[in-house]
This record gives structure tokens, sequence and C-alpha cells, in this order.
């Protein structure tokens, strides 16, 4: 089973978002593809296996098989795009959230993915408490977006992850205006394994829409603040956004499987 090892939202290696792709003919087990996931240790691992004119896509991490991730799914793409199927302008993918594209746009590669929708919940002293730092506004879908001061509170944070796994949503975002893009963001996944994930295309499924209704404007350029640190360029388009980075090649691999 051949392996390649991405670096995502970045157009250098050792930043960005890692993920695992393994290419493979037809699905193995789901407990081998977990075993490979937690092997590699990555906050996901995709698998990918062609089907007629399409691709079909899998992601897991290391706790579980999950139905969106963006990151894996722009890794993904640029290695069918780049490695298997190079005249190819885009590649389709038949996935748990539906049909996704990865097309190319220059240096960078875009993704289709359906929209979240921001319903607003009341702000708790959990939250606060959780993510340690004041709470102005609070949206729920599959997951929790909190609205911080500003850019500091949100680069500054330190949070409880015992007491994120209690509040609500798959996923905890915090997210603040910014400076020099439309919106910063930290994304904590302590549910499924991920303390603290570097970027999160998924996620911004949530923060994109919620920065384009605020905001007034479809085109959303996102920076996640992580220690690793990447940037998203968003379009907010109705019940779809589009989602496009760069990537990187950082390693290539055989599994003894």
């Amino acid at each position: 089973m051949k392996q390649f090892i991405v670096d995502a939202f970045t157009e250098k290696i050792f930043s960005g978002n890692p993920a695992a792709v393994c290419v493979v003919e037809n699905f193995p087990p789901e407990d081998l593809m977990l075993n490979i996931a937690r092997e590699n240790n990555l906050s996901e691992t995709a698998f990918v296996a062609k089907e007629k004119n399409f691709y079909r896509l899998r992601w897991f991490t290391p706790a579980t098989e999950v139905n969106l991730c963006g990151h894996a799914t722009l890794a993904t793409g640029f290695v069918i795009l780049t490695q298997y199927e190079k005249i190819l302008p885009a590649v389709e993918f038949e996935t748990l959230s539906g049909k996704l594209t990865v097309e190319r746009k220059g240096k960078f590669f875009e993704m289709n993915f359906p929209a979240y929708e921001p319903k607003k919940i009341p702000v708790t002293d959990e939250m606060s408490d959780a993510i340690g730092a004041k709470v102005l506004e609070a949206y729920l879908d599959r997951d929790l977006l909190m609205v911080l001061e500003n850019a500091a509170a949100v680069e500054n944070l330190v949070p409880n992850f015992d007491k994120l796994k209690n509040l609500d949503g798959l996923i905890q975002a915090v997210t603040a205006a910014d400076k020099n893009f439309d919106c910063v963001s930290r994304i904590f996944a302590p549910k499924i394994k991920i303390p603290e994930d570097p970027v999160t295309g998924s996620t911004h499924c949530l923060i994109a829409p919620y920065w384009s209704k605020k905001l007034g404007k479809k085109k959303i350029s996102a920076r996640q603040a992580s220690a690793r640190g990447g940037t998203l360029h968003c379009e907010v388009l109705g019940n779809r956004i589009k989602i496009s980075g760069s990537a990187a090649l950082f390693a290539v691999s055989e599994l003894k499987i």
C-alpha cells in the first residue's frame, strides 16, 4: 500500500497540517484502517480508491472514522492531481458528506464543501472556563464556534482539554477578527484525541459563513494560529463553500501490509 505524507494549507513542509494519504485498490477492513491511522498518529489518515471516473474517499483519526475532513481532502486531491491524474483539472470524491471536488487553481487547490449553518446558542460559564478566555458569542452545528474579543485572546489562550470534552460539538473552535486577515482561529478536538489541530478545513465550513455574514462579504481570508499555522481562502456560496490552499509533499512510503 503506497502512502504519502502531505502538509496541507501551506507552501512549505514543516508547516500547515500534515495528513497521510493511502492509495488503495479496495478499502481494507475498518479495523486495519484505524490501526494505520493510529500508527501514523496524525490528526487524519485518508484512504482513497478509484471507482470508474471518480474516487471514493474516507478519513480516519487515531480514534475513529469521521464524516468530513478538509485538510486531508486537500492532501488527497493534491496527491491524485500531481501523482496519478496529472492532466486532469479536477478530481471528484464520493464521501460520507456526499460529492466533493478538488480543482487546480494556479498554485492552489480548491475544494467545494457543504457549508455549515451557524446557529446561535447561549454563552455559558463552562465555555469561558474551558478555553480560559471571555466568550462573546457561541454558535453550533457539527462543531462549536466561540467568538472572542480579539486576535490576541485567540493566540494566547491555554484551554483545559478535559473541560473542552464536556462542551457541545465534535470540535471546539475559537475565532476573532484579525488585522492581516478577515479572521483568526484555533481549533481543538480532544473528543477525537486531537488536542489542537494545526489547520482545519472542515471547521471553516462553520467559521467562514459566520464571518461572511458578519462582514457582508463572500470571500474570507482566514488564518489558523496554531504552532504550525496555515492560511485558508474561503468563498461562501449559499449552502456550499469553496476552500482553497496550497500543499507540500513531505514523504512517500510503501506500507508493509
